[in-house]
């Protein structure tokens, strides 16, 4: 197995030097009622957290990671990654959002002759993916980027074969959002049901976090950003109680900022329609991590790197991302003759052909054994032209 860009020296140290930061002060009992989890000590669910994720070094412990819609992913591009070789050989599938590498692992294993490029921004998932698939030696190359960076990272590979015909993978798959991995680590700060860190960065040598979005952000620049990023109906009045309360102390814990969605969302809005700290915290995180603008230039990034006959798997998990694949999927399905004409012009035919109709849900059975996979949407197309 190879490694491109990136290092992981410091990927076990911040294992081995995991800290769970809890709140600087006591949370009310309103708050602590509400969001049992949102404690000033550290529970047992944090420490039941750091024992699942594994990841120090001489560890080979992977996490609790079930890869979503993992069935179906084979089933969409196994016809592209099998056109040569029904064992894969000759073919190339980009895994653009590695993760715990559950979804690799299936290929790599179903397809003994596959190559797999996999790309992620997080050095502690490169290394745990990495642990996961040395077994498959040279057949795996892993790169440390954004999915945005897909033109770059196959450059550097080796694999750009020519720069007059950059469409050589038979294969890509998307798999957007927060991984498992990341929310079950308590100190990342992705999630509201532990207090730790007000972090959020997928990249943890990025320069932003969610606290200096929450303490330097004006407050109308903070509800754009809830109601852009997180639809949140009632961000003007969470972004006001935001200013108030960091004047005098500024966020540093998820504890903190959870303690004021309680005090900011009306009582009756917090019964319904889920946990009421989820759209604020999915704001705060596509802000941190650019996760929109990044999506939107990956997508015609990887359908550009596709070779005819090529698919590619998008599952998305919230409506922003969604929308986006939708778009860009149906503009890449459509024909380029003008309105009104009775036949197609040659040479202005889609580039692509859908393989779902619409959007694919997960079904119950798949929801039951893992609950992450009752948001998924999944898409995906197949590139036209003769296969190479």
């Amino acid at each position: 197995m190879k490694l491109c860009t990136t290092s992981f020296e410091g990927a076990a140290d911040a294992g081995l030097d995991r800290l769970v930061a809890c709140a600087s002060w006591p949370l009310s009992e309103s708050a602590l009622a509400y969001f049992p989890d949102a404690r000033s000590a550290t529970s047992d669910r944090d420490l039941d957290a750091g024992a699942r994720t594994g990841g120090l070094e001489g560890s080979t412990a992977m996490p609790d990671h079930i890869p979503v819609l993992l069935d179906r992913c084979v089933e969409l591009l196994a016809p592209a990654l099998t056109r040569n070789d029904s064992d894969g050989s000759g073919a190339v599938l980009l895994d653009a959002t590695l993760g715990a590498g559950g979804h690799s692992e299936r290929f790599l294993t179903e397809f003994p002759g596959l190559r797999l490029i996999g790309l992620d921004r997080d050095p502690n998932a490169l290394w745990i993916a990495g642990e996961r698939l040395s077994r498959f030696g040279d057949r795996v190359l892993l790169v440390r980027t954004r999915y945005d960076g897909i033109e770059g990272a196959l450059a550097q590979t080796g694999y750009w074969a020519r720069e007059d015909d950059p469409g050589f993978v038979q294969g890509i798959l998307f798999d957007l959002g927060v991984s498992s991995m990341q929310l079950d680590r308590t100190e990342r700060g992705f999630s509201y049901a532990s207090d730790a860190p007000l972090d959020m960065r997928m990249d943890p040598d990025a320069p932003l976090t969610a606290a200096d979005v929450l303490n330097t952000y004006d407050e109308r620049a903070l509800a754009r950003l809830l109601r852009e990023f997180g639809e949140e109906r009632f961000a003007s009045r969470i972004a006001s109680q935001i200013a108030r309360r960091r004047a005098s102390r500024p966020f540093t814990t998820t504890a903190e900022l959870v303690e004021l969605l309680y005090q900011a969302i009306p009582a009756p809005a917090r019964r319904t329609g889920g946990h009421p700290a989820k759209r604020t915290f999915q704001a705060l995180r596509i802000a941190v991590n650019g996760e929109l603008d990044s999506l939107r230039d990956a997508v015609p990034a990887a359908l550009e790197a596709l070779t005819p006959g090529g698919r590619i798997v998008v599952m998305a998990y919230q409506s922003l991302e969604d929308r986006i694949v939708k778009n860009q999927f149906a503009a890449a399905t459509a024909s380029k003759t003008p309105p009104g004409l009775p036949v197609e012009l040659p040479g202005h035919e889609p580039e692509f052909v859908a393989l779902t109709r619409g959007a694919e849900r997960a079904g119950a059975e798949e929801i039951a054994l893992n609950p992450r996979s009752a948001s998924v949407r999944l898409r995906a197309l197949e590139k036209v032209g003769e296969p190479r």
